[in-house]
């Protein structure tokens, strides 16, 4: 932010600490798939003197995306932490993974940083989806800064960029969103594009230039001030508007010349309070170079610019019962109070929780509380328990440098927490605690998964709880209806990775299959039958004879059970043994297998034997009454239907209306949510839309939303309906 020529006083190979908040700096990189997030994390550790060349740490690994499965997809596909240092202040990168699938990893990027980088491809443009996150940020007032990446693309163009990102993010206010320094163009090649080898200061009004492999500085030519003229005013008296000095702007427009220091110091103030965004130039480093375009003037930005952590709100803590507790404040010496952002298994170390601390100061053998509630319905147990913290280290690519405690503000990973998953909080054994928790988005592919062989069947159960351990978008659910084991994830990528990871971390293979959604089976209409279980065939005989009437009621009725005997034709002891077969009967299905709801059962009339009745025999006689009847009637399919609300940019709306009738689908009503976004609620059958996570991506753009819930179940019509009787009957 000083715009002045830095070097870094750190060494390759040391992990930074900090001794106190304010030298703390927690940031996270945000853009979609593709954009150069890994890679301006890559040169803003060489550029700081963390690694000695581009992307390589001392054991020749790559720094943020390590994992073999980042390799083989080549795309970041997890949250990693890179911690850098420069000028005595720790910054701790968070890189986030771009594509949609893995928005979990996003969110808990969120969750433990205090300032956002959006980075954004001049090749590419700025996608849907990163408006969005941008508005998350927003809402709960984050600093926010945009980086241009790819600026070596032959369709490049820096001002084009910045006029889109002011248009994008800038709203109502397009001089929120402006540059701080201008790219200077060397020579044009043999294709007619100019490279880009230095940055002009708007402010300072001098020449960085890159163009040797190291950052030098200059004045600017007689050519090049006239430039940056117009851009300079505009930032100046962006940066004025701002200010907390309302006469600022008088002495301004005066005509009178604002000292420097005055400018950066109201820019600073500005862009911690997340009121200005400036946007900066990155590329990589040339081969053999130290210092990449543009790394110097963000690394300055980020410690001159973006709040310490004791500058942002902590989250909400109550206590594990829910009794609110005092607002945490930033002191290593408070309570303690940190949070499990990510959780990851390590196959040397075992399982490594990535912590957030919030207040107070973590230590290895320090015994903690570990609470974890509500994501029971996500296949995530309530908890309470005591752990002691093994290790507390630092992440450096693959390796793991060890760290003798976490102070507040600070993000550390602890190793060997059996209980802890990700979300939990970690407190003091006599004090615990339980922050609130970040919002995290349902996962709505379905995947129905079973074991390749027995020996992948031991395995599964608890290879499947340690993979929903660490990813709370992922949801697990033993269907008892369709007899599945669904993994729900939040679209293909997804659940590619999760499956990869049963397999090379948990040594699970498992094989997937259709998905299947639970229908019901009901009475077309009213139907008799009798039930005639008699047998005399040496020992205890058995005798029961039952007759029932059966009839439809409206949906969401359940089975009622209605007793009209008279006379004692059924004994009163033996009426509860026909319900109960009548019941487990409808359970099991009468025509396709699937249970049977809504209808009335009435008891008429029956026949029993002194000696030979029984509880058993009754029972029987009451599944093979509700058996005949069902023979004197036609049976009909229910579907569940699930009330879908869809959330997407006024320009998708009519793709969604008209995919979702095409869908079988009702639409119920569209509303205005937002500014130039609409919400679209409709009634759907679930059989329809067990892709549409996939679908509604493609549809949109990546910029669609949608949720789910059961509404009810309704006929399925007849043709469709005995399409699944024969597929059903093929498959059995």
């Amino acid at each position: 932010m000083s715009e002045k020529s830095s070097t870094n006083p750190g060494a390759a190979g040391r992990a930074p600490a900090a001794d106190r908040p304010a030298a703390l700096r927690n940031v996270v990189l945000v853009g979609h798939s593709g954009s150069g997030k890994t890679t301006l994390v890559e040169a803003l550790a060489l550029a700081s003197g963390a690694v000695n060349r581009a992307g390589r740490v001392e054991d020749g690994g790559c720094l943020s995306d390590y994992d073999e499965i980042e390799h083989r997809q080549q795309r970041s596909v997890q949250l990693s932490l890179v911690p850098v240092d420069w000028g005595g202040i720790k910054i701790n990168l968070l890189d986030t993974p771009g594509y949609a699938d893995f928005v979990g990893e996003l969110r808990a990027g969120l969750r433990a940083a205090d300032a956002a980088l959006f980075v954004v491809s001049a090749a590419d443009g700025v996608a849907g989806a990163t408006r969005m996150v941008w508005d998350e940020c927003a809402a709960v007032g984050m600093p926010r800064a945009l980086v241009v990446t790819h600026l070596e693309a032959a369709r490049a163009d820096f001002d084009e960029m910045t006029r889109r990102c002011a248009v994008t993010f800038g709203g109502d206010d397009l001089d929120a969103v402006l540059p701080l320094y201008l790219p200077l163009y060397g020579p044009a090649g043999a294709d007619g594009h100019a490279p880009v080898n230095g940055l002009i200061g708007l402010l300072s009004q001098r020449v960085f230039d890159y163009s040797s492999g190291e950052r030098t500085e200059r004045a600017p030519t007689d050519e090049e001030l006239p430039l940056i003229e117009a851009a300079r005013n505009r930032l100046i008296e962006g940066i004025i508007a701002e200010s907390e000095d309302e006469s600022l702007m008088d002495r301004y427009l005066a005509g009178e010349e604002i000292e420097l220091k005055t400018l950066v110091g109201d820019l600073e103030t500005a862009v911690a309070r997340g009121s200005f965004h400036p946007v900066l130039a990155a590329a990589p480093a040339t081969e053999g170079a130290r210092q990449g375009l543009g790394t110097v003037e963000l690394l300055e930005l980020i410690t001159g610019g973006f709040p310490t952590p004791a500058e942002r709100e902590a989250p909400a803590v109550t206590s594990p019962d829910g009794a609110p507790r005092p607002g945490l404040g930033c002191d290593p010496e408070g309570p303690l109070a940190a949070e499990v952002v990510k959780t990851s298994s390590d196959p040397y170390v075992g399982r490594l929780s990535l912590v957030r601390v919030f207040s107070g100061t973590l230590r290895p053998d320090d015994t903690v509380h570990v609470s974890g509630h509500g994501l029971e319905d996500r296949g995530h147990e309530d908890h309470d328990v005591d752990e002691r913290v093994s290790a507390l280290s630092a992440p450096f690519g693959k390796q793991q440098r060890p760290l003798t405690r976490a102070i507040a503000g600070d993000l550390a990973c602890v190793a060997k927490l059996t209980r802890a998953e990700t979300g939990d909080t970690l407190s003091g054994k006599d004090a615990p605690l339980l922050m609130e928790p970040w919002a995290m988005p349902d996962p709505l592919l379905p995947v129905a998964i079973r074991a390749h062989s027995k020996a992948d069947e031991d395995k599964l159960s608890q290879g499947l709880a340690r993979l929903v351990a660490e990813d709370p978008t992922m949801c697990l659910e033993h269907n008892q209806d369709t007899r599945q084991v669904v993994l729900w994830c939040m679209g293909e990528a997804h659940a590619d990775v999760a499956l990869e990871r049963l397999r090379s971390r948990y040594g699970v293979q498992v094989d997937t299959v259709d998905h299947r959604v639970a229908l019901r089976e009901t009475f077309g209409g009213p139907a008799a039958g009798r039930g005639r279980h008699v047998k005399q065939s040496g020992g205890h005989g058995q005798f029961a004879i039952c007759e029932i009437q059966v009839e439809p009621l409206p949906g969401g009725s359940g089975i009622e059970f209605v007793d009209k005997v008279v006379g004692g034709a059924v004994p009163r002891q033996f009426i509860p043994s026909v319900e109960k077969g009548v019941r487990a009967q409808a359970a099991r299905g009468i025509a396709t297998g699937h249970p049977l709801v809504d209808v009335r059962v009435t008891l008429l009339d029956g026949k029993s034997h002194s000696v030979d009745s029984s509880d058993a025999a009754f029972q029987t006689a009451g599944a093979l009454a509700l058996r005949e009847a069902a023979a004197q009637t036609t049976i009909d399919l229910l579907e569940p239907v699930a009330e879908v609300r869809v959330l997407v940019p006024d320009e998708y709306v009519g793709p969604v209306l008209s995919d979702l009738s095409g869908r079988r689908g009702r639409v119920v009503g569209t509303e205005q949510s937002g500014f130039g976004r609409t919400l679209v609620r409709a009634e759907v059958p679930e059989i329809e839309i067990g892709r549409y996570a996939v679908d509604l991506r493609s549809l949109s753009h990546g910029t669609g939303r949608f949720g789910r819930g059961y509404l009810r179940h309704e006929p399925m019509p007849g043709q469709l309906a005995a399409r699944m009787r024969a597929e059903e009957t093929v498959t059995a």
